[in-house]
């Protein structure tokens, strides 16, 4: 049995050859229409240089899992454009361009299932090298988000991460302030003073496993 949800994914299939063998992925004319209504999406640690030059990056819930932000209010994402396309060729998390495949976890073992989105609109009937292509990043971006998960445990048990919070001014046309200030989102950051305050041997440890 697999369990769990996964952000845009509405219907996902294991993946077999019988009932799959015609699959294919299409060129659509709105690529990323599904990313719309998601305001913050997860990266990889792999990722961080490239996604921070564009959104935003923080650390939520229990697992401290990185997300860049796209938008300040749920429902809402400000780089996705009318035509479906993440504007001004911003940088796309890779967990946006594995969709419609994505890994899910084979309860009662260890092993992970490939699946796909058969409500997707990119899913066709027609198989195609894209198809192959997207099933090999798939595992490659399982690998980062193993490391991901890693990285996140690194930090907390450290005790790197302060909690903030983002709160957003309304102005009016001319830039004056108007009404109260909204609070956005509570979050986890890297604390710069905690991690000055690492003992030396600490320190070392983080640059020897790579997470510095």
């Amino acid at each position: 049995n697999l369990s769990g949800t996964v952000m845009f994914y509405k219907q996902p299939q294991p993946l077999s050859a019988e009932a799959h063998a015609g699959l294919g992925v299409k060129q659509i004319e709105q690529p990323f229409a599904f990313l719309r209504e998601s305001h913050a999406v997860p990266v990889t640690v792999s990722e961080f240089g490239r996604a921070a030059s564009f959104y935003p990056l923080i650390f939520v819930g229990e697992e401290r899992t990185p997300v860049a932000v796209m938008g300040i209010r749920q429902g809402q994402n400000l780089y996705v454009d009318n035509n479906g396309f993440v504007a001004d060729d911003h940088y796309v998390p890779a967990f946006v361009r594995r969709y419609p495949f994505v890994f899910a976890s084979d309860e009662g073992s260890d092993r992970l299932v490939l699946c796909v989105d058969r409500a997707a609109p990119m899913v066709s009937n027609q198989p195609s090298k894209f198809t192959n292509d997207a099933i090999e990043f798939c595992k490659e971006f399982e690998r980062q988000r193993q490391a991901t998960v890693e990285f996140g445990r690194i930090l907390k048990d450290m005790d790197l991460l302060e909690q903030k919070t983002v709160s957003f001014q309304p102005r009016d046309n001319q830039g004056n302030p108007v009404g109260q200030q909204q609070k956005i989102a509570d979050y986890w950051a890297v604390s710069e003073d905690k991690l000055n305050a690492l003992p030396t041997e600490k320190f070392l440890e983080l640059r020897s496993n790579g997470a510095l």
